[in-house]
């Protein structure tokens, strides 16, 4: 017999948003280790707020919506509130009743500004890193960078004194760093990724990879210029280095790089940290590559160069799902925090596949 096509709304509902999602969805082992992680950091969220006031947006459902925004690529914090306001699957993770009201746009962002900052994202990603311990590796890790465009245009890159018109005719100009700087966002730096390529504004962002499963163990922003890899490549690597240290006598770690990283400097800092370097050999750089066969002849290079590139999944997944690949934020410290998240939201989404796939 044909149903009825009855137009009469129901006026209840008995059935609540975790009823509706699938007991399989995704969401869940995530939804899960994020309300752990939460819980942790409850203590440093109280720390944030005053006592006594208007009460503002919960940090937790903060998090919760920013981590929504960036599983399912949502461009805009209208478009979130706009899907938070009709999808049920993101009013269940954020934590939300089915009758409750949807926040302003505007009033969203506005608490994630005074909430979210380099110290609250390091340590949301820190939670996480402990959560993701049993699949890490201790010894074998691998660094490189990708360049994060700016939200700012080329017209917006202009003399610094004030001269040289409003930018919009700039072609057979000379333009450089040290003459010029972006009026939208003056953090960020012309920078050009290779030879050939086309210049552009933008930051760069570092990651180290362990190589076990290729979780991301440490993340970081620099402004763009030709030494900032290298350099933020040392960082994480020191950073590694003392925390294996703090942990007593341990076996010597690798840390793997891409031919940008066989510099002679390079490699003799991260040999004097005891630190073996399995970079890449750049046999065309003048002076020939800084490594010989007494490290590229061992079976521990050749396993590090299989799994390089494993860090290219990363970046891959961090800018064509996480947004990062053009940034809608300004500021070195802004676009930091973005970044420190999806690497945290990165590690989120790869840690439940990783358990199941040891059951």
């Amino acid at each position: 017999m044909r149903g009825e096509d009855s137009k009469q709304e129901a006026m209840f509902s008995y059935l609540s948003p975790d009823q509706r999602v699938p007991a399989d969805h995704p969401l869940r082992a995530v939804r899960k280790m994020v309300d752990t992680v939460l819980a942790e950091m409850s203590p440093r969220f109280a720390r944030l707020y005053a006592d006594v006031g208007r009460p503002s947006i919960a940090p937790e459902r903060l998090l919760r919506a920013l981590l929504l925004q960036i599983f399912y690529s949502v461009r805009s914090e209208r478009l979130l509130m706009e899907q938070l306001s009709y999808n049920l699957l993101f009013r269940w993770f954020v934590g939300m009743e089915m009758d409750e009201p949807v926040w302003n746009h505007a009033v969203f962002s506005k608490n994630r500004e005074r909430l979210l900052n380099q110290e609250v994202a390091r340590a949301f990603f820190a939670r996480v890193l402990a959560h993701a311990k049993p699949h890490l590796s201790d010894e074998h890790f691998s660094v490189d960078g990708t360049l994060i465009e700016a939200w700012a245009s080329q017209k917006s890159f202009q003399n610094k004194d004030g001269g040289g018109g409003d930018g919009s005719q700039f072609r057979g100009e000379t333009r450089t760093n040290d003459t010029h700087e972006s009026k939208t966002d003056p953090d960020a730096k012309l920078y050009r990724k290779g030879n050939g390529q086309e210049a552009r504004l933008g930051y760069l962002g570092h990651v180290m990879m362990e190589n076990r499963n290729g979780l991301i163990v440490d993340a970081m922003v620099t402004q763009a210029d030709g030494t900032a890899e290298r350099d933020a490549g040392l960082i994480m690597a020191y950073r590694r280095w003392r925390k294996n240290r703090r942990r007593g006598p341990r076996a010597p770690i690798s840390v793997g790089a891409d031919k940008a990283y066989d510099t002679r400097d390079f490699v003799k800092t991260l040999r004097e940290m005891g630190i073996r370097p399995h970079v890449a050999q750049n046999l065309n750089r003048p002076g020939g590559s800084a490594i010989d066969q007494r490290t590229a002849r061992h079976n521990g290079y050749q396993i590090s160069q299989k799994k390089r590139p494993l860090i290219e999944k990363a970046f891959g997944w961090m800018k064509q799902t996480g947004g990062i690949r053009k940034t809608k934020l300004r500021g070195l410290w802004k676009v930091g925090w973005q970044f420190l998240m999806t690497a945290a939201a990165f590690n989120l989404w790869r840690l439940p596949k990783l358990q199941t796939a040891e059951v």
